[in-house]
């Protein structure tokens, strides 16, 4: 009952912060007041849920919501903030590593997540050589709904 507590304590704060910033409009920190924040709130409350009771499966998608969260927001406030596909599959990458730090599971897809959102996202910058990388992710990118369909068709029947 207490983990109950502390997920739906930390939520009700982090919603009545979100909605007092909305209320008394702080110039500084009304930039605070956008659907990311809630994002973000609920990323903390799983987070603290999480490492607070133990209960280490809600620290991936805390990190999972926090990571989106922290994209979004960064996205329309800060100038040189990276929009790339690579981000998402650095945040689950994160999200997995955390989880492994303490379950000792899913250490595995974390890094294999990590290694391409960095060519994914340094593709752009690569030296010209390299370019053969950047076909391929632009032909997995046209191509990815297939992939997932018959990813998650062998994993179906796969005995």
């Amino acid at each position: 009952m207490k983990q109950q507590k502390t997920f739906v304590a930390i939520l009700l704060i982090g919603l009545g912060l979100y909605f007092l910033l909305q209320q008394f409009s702080i110039p500084f920190l009304s930039q605070f007041d956008t659907w990311p924040s809630i994002l973000i709130i609920l990323g903390i409350a799983f987070l603290v849920n999480g490492y607070a009771n133990k209960q280490h499966d809600s620290v991936f998608p805390g990190v999972i919501l926090l990571g989106l969260g922290l994209h979004f927001h960064m996205l329309s406030h800060a100038d040189r903030w990276i929009d790339h596909w690579g981000m998402y599959t650095l945040i689950v990458g994160l999200a997995f590593l955390v989880k492994a730090h303490k379950t000792n599971s899913g250490i595995f897809p974390g890094i294999i997540l990590l290694i391409i959102s960095f060519f994914a996202i340094s593709s752009v910058a690569m030296p010209s050589w390299f370019k053969w990388f950047d076909v391929i992710f632009n032909t997995l990118e046209q191509f990815w709904p297939a992939i997932l369909i018959i990813i998650g068709t062998v994993l179906l029947f796969k005995k």
